[in-house]
Parts: C-alpha cells; sequence; structure tokens
C-alpha cells in the first residue's frame, strides 16, 4: 500500500474532499430532473420535489447511518402520495399539499420508531422474489405514470385533472407528435452517449439537448412551468396543522386516520429501498453502516423536510451508485449535491422552467427501465417455481390495489413466501415405525415439531393399532411452540385410549421446559 493511502472500508472521514466535492457537484445535476419528475408524479408543484431533495441531503448527511448515500425524493415514494394528494384536494384546493407535509411528519416518527424498533434486522427475512417483484411494479408504474405526458389517456375518454393541474396542459393535437420526436431523441442521447464517453450524465446531455431545440424552434408544449411554481427563494418552515381557510389542516384524529395509511407505506417502502441501496453501497465499498442508524436518520430528514414544505423520500440507488463511482467516500459528497442543487435551483431557475416535459418523460423511462429487474425476468424458466410466485404475487397485489399500494404489495409477496417455506420446513420432521416385537411398538421422530409440521408428525402414528408398549424417542426432534405439545400430548391421549402404556424418550431441556411452562407433562417421559 502506497504511504499515506487508506483502506477503502476506512475512508469514512474527509480524506479526499476535492474527489467528494466534485462528485456531489455531478450528483446534484442528475437530481434536478428527477425532483421535477416525481414531484409530477405525486400531483405537486416542483419546488415540493426540489425542496424535498435539497433538505433530504442536507439533513442526512449528518443524521444518516451510511455515508456517501444521496437521499432525496424517489419514484416509489412519490407512487404512494398520489392517492392522498387527490384526497387532500376533494377536500379543498390547496389541502392535497398540506395533508402529503403531515405524512411526511408521521412517516418521519414512525421511521425513528422502527429504527429503535430494530426494523432493519427483519428487514433481512425479505426474500429475493419479493424484492424482484417490488422493483418491477414500481419500473411498471413509474413508465405508465408517463403516459398522459404522451398523450395516452387511461380514463377512456373521461375528462380528469392530472396531477392537481388542468387537463388541458396535457400535450394534444399537434403537440404530440413533437414530444414523441423529442422522446425518442432523449432515449437515443441517454442510452447511445455512455458508449462515447461517461465524463458528464448522459440525462442531464439529454435535457440540455432537447431544451435548447425546444428553445430554438418555439416549439409550443408543456414544459415544466406547466406543472407549477418553482423556488424563488430559501425554504422557511411551517406548521401544517390550523384552519382550512389558511391551507392547513386540523390537528386530530381524523386528520390522523387520513394520513396514516400512506404515511405507514411510505416509511416501509422507503426503508426497503433504503436498505437495499445501503446493501449496494456497503458492497461496493467494502464497508459496514448500520441500518437502524440510517433508519432514524430517514425518519429526521423525512420531518425537516416535511416541516420545511419538500416532500418525504428515501435513499436513491441511481445517484448513490454514480457518487460512489465519482470518488464520493464521505458524508461531504452527500451535503455538496444538496447545496449544489439549492444553488442550481436558485440561479437556474429561468431556465429549469423552459425545459420541456418531453425531456422528464424520457428520462423517467429510463429510470423505469434501469429500476426494473431485467435479470430475473430472464432467469424465471430456471429459477424455483416458489420464488417466482412469490414474485408475482408481490407485483399482482401492486398492481390491482387502488391506488397502487407498494407496501401492500411487499406484505402479500412476504406472506406468501412464509406460507411456502414453512411447507417445505413441515415437511423435514419425520416419524418411523419399528415393531420391535408383537407386543411392542417404537416410534422414531426426526425433526421439528411446531404448529405447521404437526400435520405431517400426526400422520406418522397408527391410531388404529394398540400394541401393549408403544415408545416414542424423541432424541432427534425438537418441540417449538404449543401446537407442538399440543399434537405430542394428542398422540399420547389417543393411543393411551386404545389401550396402549405409552412411552416418551428423549426429550431434550429445551422441550421440556416448553411443556412445563405450559403446564404440560408427557407421560412416561424422560430426558
Amino acid at each position: 500500500m502506497a504511504s499515506g493511502s487508506v483502506p477503502r472500508h476506512l475512508n469514512l472521514g474527509f480524506g479526499n474532499p476535492s474527489k467528494d466535492l466534485l462528485s456531489g457537484l455531478v450528483v446534484a445535476f442528475a437530481m434536478i430532473p428527477e425532483a421535477i419528475a416525481f414531484s409530477g408524479i405525486a400531483g405537486v408543484d416542483p419546488q415540493v420535489g426540489l425542496f424535498g431533495a435539497f433538505l433530504l441531503s442536507i439533513t442526512i448527511a449528518f443524521v444518516g447511518g451510511r455515508s456517501a448515500m444521496i437521499t432525496s425524493a424517489t419514484g416509489s415514494t412519490a407512487l404512494l402520495m398520489t392517492g392522498l394528494v387527490a384526497t387532500g384536494e376533494a377536500r379543498g384546493e390547496g389541502l392535497g399539499l398540506t395533508y402529503l407535509l403531515v405524512a411526511g411528519v408521521v412517516t418521519g416518527i414512525l421511521q425513528i420508531l422502527w429504527g429503535w424498533l430494530r426494523l432493519a434486522y427483519q428487514m433481512r427475512f425479505v426474500p429475493l422474489g419479493v424484492l424482484s417483484g417490488f422493483v418491477n411494479a414500481l419500473a411498471l408504474l413509474i413508465f405508465q405514470a408517463q403516459f398522459p405526458q404522451l398523450g395516452i389517456n387511461l380514463h377512456f375518454g373521461e375528462t380528469t385533472e392530472v396531477s392537481g393541474h388542468a387537463h388541458d396542459l396535457l400535450p394534444h393535437g399537434n403537440q404530440l407528435p413533437i414530444i414523441w420526436g423529442l422522446v425518442l431523441l432523449g432515449l437515443v442521447i441517454i442510452y447511445g452517449l455512455p458508449r462515447l464517453t461517461r465524463l458528464v450524465p448522459s440525462q442531464l446531455v439529454a435535457i440540455i439537448v432537447l431544451t435548447g431545440i425546444s428553445i430554438g424552434f418555439n416549439f409550443d408544449i408543456p414544459t415544466v412551468s406547466s406543472l407549477g411554481d418553482l423556488p424563488t427563494g430559501l425554504p422557511v418552515p411551517s406548521w401544517p396543522f390550523g384552519s382550512p381557510d389558511n391551507f392547513k389542516v386540523p390537528f386530530n384524529l381524523e386528520t390522523l386516520g387520513i394520513v396514516l395509511p400512506t404515511a405507514l407505506a411510505i416509511s416501509l417502502v422507503g426503508l426497503m429501498e433504503t436498505f437495499l441501496t445501503q446493501d449496494i453501497l456497503d458492497d461496493r465499498t467494502d464497508s459496514n453502516s448500520s441500518k437502524n442508524v440510517e433508519a432514524r436518520g430517514q425518519g429526521i430528514a423525512n420531518i425537516v423536510s416535511s416541516l420545511f414544505g419538500g416532500m418525504a423520500g428515501c435513499a436513491l440507488v441511481g445517484q448513490s451508485v454514480m457518487n460512489i463511482d465519482n470518488g464520493g467516500r464521505t458524508r461531504l459528497s452527500t451535503l455538496f449535491s444538496g447545496v449544489s442543487l439549492l444553488a442550481m435551483i436558485l440561479l437556474g431557475r429561468p431556465w429549469l422552467e423552459q425545459i420541456p416535459m418531453a425531456a422528464l418523460v424520457a428520462v423517467m423511462i429510463s429510470i423505469a427501465v434501469s429500476t426494473a429487474d431485467i435479470a430475473g425476468l430472464r432467469s424465471i424458466r430456471v429459477i424455483p417455481k416458489s420464488d417466482t410466485a412469490v414474485m408475482l404475487m408481490t407485483f399482482a397485489v401492486t398492481m390491482l390495489t387502488t391506488p397502487h399500494n407498494l407496501a401492500l404489495g411487499v406484505i402479500a409477496g412476504v406472506a406468501l413466501a412464509a406460507i411456502l417455506f414453512s411447507r417445505k420446513v413441515a415437511k423435514v420432521i419425520r416419524v418411523d415405525a419399528v415393531d420391535v416385537n408383537e407386543e411392542m411398538r417404537r416410534y422414531v421422530v426426526n425433526g421439528q415439531l411446531f404448529f405447521v409440521s404437526k400435520i405431517y408428525f400426526l400422520q406418522g402414528f397408527d391410531m388404529h393399532d394398540h400394541p401393549n408398549q408403544i415408545t416414542i424417542d424423541m432424541s432427534a426432534a425438537h418441540v417449538w411452540d404449543q401446537s407442538g405439545v399440543s399434537a405430542l400430548n394428542q398422540v399420547i391421549r389417543k393411543l393411551q385410549q386404545g389401550g396402549s402404556n405409552v412411552e416418551v424418550l428423549g426429550l431434550n431441556e429445551e422441550s421440556l421446559n416448553l411443556f412445563e411452562r405450559i403446564g404440560s407433562q408427557p407421560e412416561g417421559s424422560h430426558g
């Protein structure tokens, strides 16, 4: 090792500020279009996503559990916000954002709670099939969210409002060929430029080129300004509770009931995506980081963002990997990405307003493609059918719920995985019968006896044949729960009722203790 060099897994301080600053600057450029686009998905003004991106990055740089990880507004959390914003707008114009900010505060409180409860340890049990179904559903939802800007009406001619803005702001008529052409050109740049150079983000180049073309030819097409207001100054703190006349909501149980389902979903989905990103960065940097600290940090960041008018979010996989690949290794890179983002927003506001929505559509389509688990889909024929079933369950529940609920999809996938796993585990118990003589039979039990394996355990005994002496050898078995205790007692009782003398041998100390705690003791048992 060269003199003065630091191992990668130890380089978590301010070891190379120049690389961290440069990487943070590059990441900030890549965060702008996504923050604006995710605002559109959620149904709020662009400034809400931009403020969220800035505030989340700044806060997490100080309280996060993983150095150099980028936190911002994300597609997975934005998709969960759409229904709540629509509900708020239905209760009063302008209340959609307020309910969203309240949900962000509740999300933060829940994530802090999950951190203290060490929820990260439970996340280790989420199977790969669930993650695959989750990212595939997320990719499709992000892609579908671009349809209105492409002139595709999924409401079959219904007159609706999209993202809280008038329907006529969407492209129509002669605008559509121009928009489709710009989107295709943007995708060519996004996927073609990396073949030539990776010095600058291809998504950023696509936005610059398409904006230049749109301004140069004076195209009459929707732009970022069509979505709503961009920031004109620094974010200021605002308390979301109060009179509806001032775009506030009451501080009561009704408000909590409205925002809690969304907040719960955002808290869980956000942490899942954050932990996944954290694992990727830990692997790439050969380092370890605390997921429970990160969970609490995400919660604090979401509370801060929401109280200052920004949307809640979580870690960004793409930008975090970009930061690491560009040399970012410390919290300085995360901090500077947020600072740079705010500077660009305030100084480049007139330019940002002129970005055509077609450019953001191209960026979001590329994000949807990169989000999907393409490798998993290609190997669907060779992976176990149980994994495929879990993936499809997660995907289907997410897509069939209204509004689309990523958290419910994950819960359904985990539940199915648990059932399939239990069925596999249940079959590991085996009961072998040995007839010592006409008057004596010996049952040898091997495996784990609990609520799932109970049925297979019971099927191993012949309840209709009753020799004088029956021995049940449990030396190679373990009783785990009340169902196991009940099953063994049921076998003993039925055999005794048939006239057999039953003796249980080999119960280990833990199993005997379980019988004692429940207040039962198998007759004739010996340790």
